[in-house]
């Protein structure tokens, strides 16, 4: 199979339509999350994105509940804005198309295990000699030296081994993993800026470069202050549930029906806090009148904090609050989240559609004044092989 006649091109629209990436091609030979996750901002961004899949399609596809019309909505979260081909890399042919489009491409984002790029000739020097200004981003669990070869690449693991689990729950519930393949979006938001960045040095200096990133060097980067205070104490932080390990008071707080979310960063947030709880002797208490002193004694204050909040409705309370200018809110469901989104004007969904196919999609929360991002193709259905060469040539419907 050869690609000769493949079409990158894009409709005839003008640059504000397409983004700022128009014109940029992106070969995504990456699955699963934070490649696709990746790809995905670069074609929101205006890139034209092709995606690459096994004759069975992307991992996620097959991830759920929950499915839609027989689709699963992992795929949908990473997908957008792309038109998918489907290429057997076991197949010569198949593969001699998958290096004619590499060597075509402006970026390409994978993240095969380590040596597996190398081994099908689309590792990074194997393309560079044919297309010496890509940037090509890979994206790996734990890096490519032979010691992490044989470590597996899942971001529950990530999590684990990288340290999150242990500054996450309580010391009753013992280790905790995020509710969300977090490791895996940190990663592909590294390597964004990584690409980009090498972008603007090759509009700059006409060459290319690689970008890696690995999702356990992502994660400690991404734990600041705890990574900080580790290497300031070399003492491991350790669980402390919804507390925060530098300031007080700062976590979820019970009161008459639920629990709310308070936020005190200075002594003055505090002084107002406990001047509206009817509380203000607090304030002038040796235990809380400094932060440190505050942290130093939180299970007191908080004992004391809720006492008192135990006896205030959520929206009472919250109201109380906010007139006295003290940062706290609910502890929102995402059906809530994204019912507050929209009442503060942030338009936090899309919809994207394409035939009779429409996708409800998570806003990007990128906004761009001169170019903004652009929701143009939905996540693609699975292509039929034979139409490998009609997908590659479609214009992109816009939307």
């Amino acid at each position: 199979m050869t690609l000769n006649n493949v079409s990158w091109e894009q409709p005839g629209q003008d640059l504000l339509k397409k983004g700022s990436l128009a014109g940029v091609r992106v070969l995504d030979l990456s699955r699963i999350l934070a490649g696709p996750y990746l790809t995905m901002l670069l074609g929101d961004l205006g890139a034209d994105v092709i995606k690459l899949e096994r004759p069975d399609g992307d991992d996620t596809r097959s991830w759920g509940p929950p499915f839609v019309n027989g689709e699963a909505t992992y795929f949908w979260s990473a997908n957008r804005n792309k038109r998918s081909i489907i290429l057997d890399l076991r197949d010569e042919s198949e593969l001699a198309a998958a290096l004619e489009l590499a060597a075509t491409a402006d970026i390409i984002v994978e993240n095969f295990r380590p040596g597996v790029a190398e081994r099908l000739g689309l590792g990074y020097s194997q393309v560079q000699e044919h297309n010496p200004g890509v940037v090509y981003c890979s994206i790996s669990a734990f890096g490519d030296e032979p010691q992490a070869s044989d470590l597996a690449g899942y971001d529950l693991l990530v999590q684990a081994v990288g340290g999150l689990m242990s500054i996450t729950g309580t010391e009753e519930s013992g280790p905790a993993k995020v509710g969300v393949a977090l490791v895996d979006v940190l990663a592909a938001l590294h390597g964004a800026v990584g690409v980009l960045a090498a972008l603007r040095h090759r509009e700059a200096t006409g060459q290319g470069q690689r970008v890696d990133v690995t999702m356990l060097q992502s994660l400690l980067a991404s734990m600041v202050n705890q990574s900080s205070a580790y290497l300031g104490t070399g003492i491991s932080p350790g669980r402390i549930g919804n507390r925060h390990p530098s300031i007080a008071p700062y976590q979820t707080l019970r009161c008459q029906d639920g629990s709310i979310a308070l936020a005190c960063g200075n002594d003055k947030q505090f002084r107002s806090l406990v001047g509206s709880l009817q509380l203000s002797d607090l304030a002038d208490d040796s235990r809380f009148r400094t932060n440190a002193d505050r942290v130093a004694h939180c299970d007191e204050l908080i004992d004391l904090l809720e006492s008192r909040c135990t006896e205030i409705p959520t929206t009472e309370l919250l109201a109380l609050l906010r007139n006295a200018g003290v940062p706290a809110g609910p502890v929102n469901s995402i059906g809530d989240a994204f019912m507050m989104a929209d009442q503060l004007g942030l338009n936090p969904t899309r919809t994207v559609s394409a035939g009779d196919r429409s996708i409800p999609q998570v806003s990007n929360p990128i906004r761009l004044s001169a170019t903004p991002v652009r929701y143009q193709l939905p996540p693609p259905v699975l292509p039929v092989r034979e139409s490998v060469r009609d997908q590659l040539r479609e214009p992109a419907a816009g939307a």
